[in-house]
């Protein structure tokens, strides 16, 4: 792999803030108990919940990379648009939450191909950008990363270099960095702290709801301050949701990664706009929109 993108100016930078757009019932830890082939008939939320966002980021000034599940767009192509048109870039979560890492290489083609043409359609605005469901990019599928460049796509935010139970790779580079030469991808990993000869998640989901905010932010502020780089920050529309269904039958660890602090979240959020600057990935990695 080749090395890492050059330091950005420490005094302007500005932070990415990403939010993987899918609803409850699509989570990768609930796929077990919870049919696809019922999705269509479940109580959908994410609309709501995007208008919450969509109203936390103007208030506090903050522009963000929406990554959107195609599955999700072809049904509130409104609420693609609305977020078009407030600013924010549009990127592609895939088509079905599917995890790369279960596809075969022509089934994820013709996923991120599928995904990236209907969010353009809808959204009249070019894709550049994927994200992986469940990071589900790692060492035994990294030809996926060649797969996104011909596809079409410039980078991808698809490797956290952590080590997880569920996805990660912790032998990563931590910051941008292009798998392939210049020329090709650039792969953006979600934020990690080096600690102890270990890398910490710092770039939010389910550990942002755990740790106090205040340790939070310090760890963010320290990715700014000591290593010059921007802090890669993630969350779901549905982690601003207390109210949302619960379906039967999932282990108390996936309930508690999932439930943990869900009520605090909408108030940490408009914390974070406040204390960091925030704008797309493409305006900070690529240069412009």
């Amino acid at each position: 792999m080749n090395g890492p993108v050059p330091h950005l100016a420490r005094q302007t930078i500005r932070n990415a803030m990403t939010i993987d757009v899918e609803d409850y019932f699509q989570v990768s830890a609930f796929a077990p108990h919870i049919d696809r082939a019922s999705w269509p008939a479940r109580e959908c939320r994410v609309e709501a919940n995007v208008e919450r966002i969509l109203v936390i980021l103007e208030e506090g000034k903050a522009l963000a990379t929406f990554f959107t599940l195609g599955w999700i767009a072809e049904r509130y192509p409104a609420m693609v648009r609305k977020i078009v048109a407030a600013g924010h870039e549009l990127a592609s979560h895939g088509y079905s939450h599917l995890r790369a890492s279960d596809q075969s290489r022509a089934d994820f083609t013709d996923d991120i191909v599928r995904s990236k043409a209907l969010l353009e359609d809808i959204g009249s605005q070019r894709v550049q950008g994927y994200r992986a469901p469940s990071f589900s990019i790692g060492p035994a599928n990294l030809w996926a990363l060649a797969a996104l460049h011909e596809a079409g796509y410039r980078y991808s935010s698809s490797i956290y270099p952590i080590a997880h139970d569920h996805y990660g790779m912790p032998d990563a580079p931590r910051f941008a960095f292009y798998p392939h030469g210049t020329d090709g991808l650039l792969e953006v990993p979600i934020t990690t702290v080096r600690l102890l000869r270990r890398n910490l998640p710092a770039g939010g989901g389910g550990y942002f709801r755990l740790l106090p905010y205040a340790l939070s932010r310090t760890l963010m502020r320290r990715v700014n301050r000591e290593d010059g780089q921007p802090t890669i920050f993630y969350f779901h529309p549905w982690e601003l949701d207390p109210g949302q269904p619960r379906p039967a039958g999932v282990s108390l660890k996936s309930r508690f990664r999932h439930y943990v602090n869900l009520d605090r979240m909408e108030r940490r959020i408009r914390a974070l706009t406040r204390d960091f600057a925030w704008d797309r990935m493409d305006r900070i990695f690529l240069g412009r929109p």
